[in-house]
């Protein structure tokens, strides 16, 4: 009977916990480039970006201190951070987009900029679309790599 009771009160304490967080307010902390780069899509679910409370900055603060520098300490970045990269990339991966032309019209995808990496998130009409998008990306001088969270839409 301890036990079931020592239980509940650890089920509720955590309950409560995670309704606070929701309560806490979420803004970019670390100021991460996240920008919407097409706008065809009107029915696109916009992605929550880079909103973190601030217990969620603090506990990943220290990864990301250590995977930025590790770059420059490798020798694989003439900058000393790889988040330095980001607010750069972003931009140009908005450009290269505009410049293609194939996307404006049928896409709604946003860029988030992270150590090098770019995070598509948003909606495409074809998978064709999705692959082009992230095959244009990845080829941008600078971007270490492309994680395509992007969602087909008809």
């Amino acid at each position: 009977m301890r036990n079931a009771v020592w239980f509940v009160i650890v089920v509720q304490g955590a309950v409560g916990v995670a309704l606070a967080a929701d309560d806490e307010p979420r803004r970019n902390v670390f100021n991460d480039p996240f920008l919407q780069v097409t706008h065809g899509q009107a029915n696109c679910p916009v992605p929550p970006g880079p909103l973190l409370t601030e217990a969620e900055a603090r506990a990943q603060a220290h990864g990301r201190a250590e995977r930025g520098t590790s770059c420059y300490r490798a020798g694989r970045c003439r900058l000393p951070n790889s988040y330095l990269y980001d607010a750069e990339i972003v931009p140009r991966v908005q450009k290269a987009i505009d410049a293609d032309g194939r996307f404006n019209a049928t896409t709604s995808v946003w860029a988030l900029g992270q150590r090098r990496w770019i995070w598509l998130q948003g909606c495409v009409s074809t998978e064709g679309e999705s692959q082009a998008l992230e095959a244009l990306v990845r080829a941008l001088d600078d971007v270490e790599g492309v994680v395509n969270e992007l969602r087909v839409l008809p």
